[in-house]
């Protein structure tokens, strides 16, 4: 219940949550599970350079600076590839690039081994079936391109992030939601671009579009039939007259609007599935993931109480931990939030009424006072 982080020793255990407000909990940004996601970024960055002759170099766009690989390809044509927001990860790849080449073979043996150790120690797993979809996606570039997993595999790997396990809580889901914005905002030069139909086609387990109310309007959502599996693609609603599906070019795909996503999916962080090796994802931050679960709630029909009673059981597990460990990442999404208007603070405070019931002293920690 109460164990530390170990860096290298099988005893490391994550700290299992049942939500109690007088429970404290270890800090999540240390351990094995910040080697494994730190180790996967580097050898993403360095599977997007390839082996190709060049440098770093850096763009600002809007006071965000961003790193991409510049290179000459055959016949001498320069290229510039997109590797992300500056951040103390790639700025380590950056310096280890003077030095050496990623080692494929040796970071998937190290992303095993880190793996392994989680598994023993707790960390919340994902089923091999749902894995595998993932990291193909991964693997295809939508993380890279922007694409942020949202839902119950999103609140799995915010407790791996912060180094806890939610004890009682139901995550068996195959459901698989990824959400992106329509276009990217930073100058990307070349966009790259993938294609997420043909990817999930290309694993060969049977997925098929999933027919929407309206036969005429593409699918948004992929099933394998008879099974669970399951894959939605979500973007922003940013008009009540918009709710027809959305194409994302650089996924070759569209996808449905949905109100408040805009709110979860902006400043997203990068998190790690858990299973054989490790995939690299990118999830909501957990204050703005559990912030936004209360929102939904609301918005829930009474038919529909069961997933409102899972919306507020995880905003509950998620707060529990962030005012204990992480108090200011609550402020800056409440500040974000306040930002977007009346009708959004009503909406919370009007949750946070119902957390009151079940939890009066975690919910009057949650907001500052009026």
């Amino acid at each position: 219940m109460t164990a530390r982080w170990g860096f290298r020793s099988a005893r490391w255990k994550f700290r299992v949550v049942v939500y109690h407000p007088r429970f404290r909990y270890g800090r999540g940004s240390q351990g094995p599970y910040a080697e494994l996601r730190e180790r996967l970024v580097a050898f993403e960055a360095g599977r997007a350079i390839g082996h190709a002759q060049g440098s770093f170099v850096t763009k600002t766009v809007k006071s965000e600076t961003y790193y991409y690989f510049q290179y000459l390809e055959p016949g001498g044509a320069k290229r510039q590839r997109y590797l992300g927001r500056q951040d103390e990860t790639l700025d380590g790849v950056v310096a280890a690039h003077r030095e050496s080449r990623v080692d494929v073979a040796v970071e998937r043996e190290s992303t095993r081994r880190l793996c392994s150790l989680l598994r023993t120690g707790g960390a919340l797993v994902t089923d091999a079936p749902t894995a595998r979809v993932l990291r193909a996606l991964s693997e295809a570039g939508v993380f890279h391109l922007g694409g942020v997993l949202v839902g119950t595999h999103a609140y799995a790997v915010i407790g791996n992030l912060l180094g806890v396990s939610w004890g009682g809580t139901a995550l068996r889901t195959q459901d698989m939601g990824v959400a992106a914005v329509r276009t990217l905002s930073v100058a990307l030069g070349d966009l790259p671009t993938t294609d997420v139909p043909g990817v999930l086609e290309s694993l060969k387990m049977g997925f098929l579009p999933l027919p929407g109310l309206d036969p005429d309007r593409p699918s948004t959502s992929f099933m394998v039939r008879g099974q669970g599996l399951r894959v939605d693609l979500l973007t922003p609603l940013w008009h009540d007259r918009d709710d027809g599906p959305v194409s994302i070019p650089r996924f070759r795909a569209t996808a449905q609007p949905l109100k408040y996503l805009d709110y979860v999916i902006e400043h997203p962080v990068r998190g790690a599935i858990v299973d054989g090796e490790g995939v690299l994802v990118n999830v909501p931050s957990p204050a703005r993931f559990a912030f936004h679960k209360l929102i939904v709630a609301t918005a829930r029909p009474v038919a529909m109480h069961v997933k409102r009673n899972k919306d507020l059981h995880q905003a509950a597990q998620v707060f529990s931990v962030l005012v204990e460990e992480r108090p200011g990442d609550v402020e800056i999404a409440w500040e974000a939030l306040e930002a977007r208007g009346q009708g959004w603070v009503k909406r919370v405070r009007r949750e946070l009424a119902e957390l009151e019931k079940v939890a009066p002293e975690l919910a009057g920690r949650i907001l500052p006072p009026k």
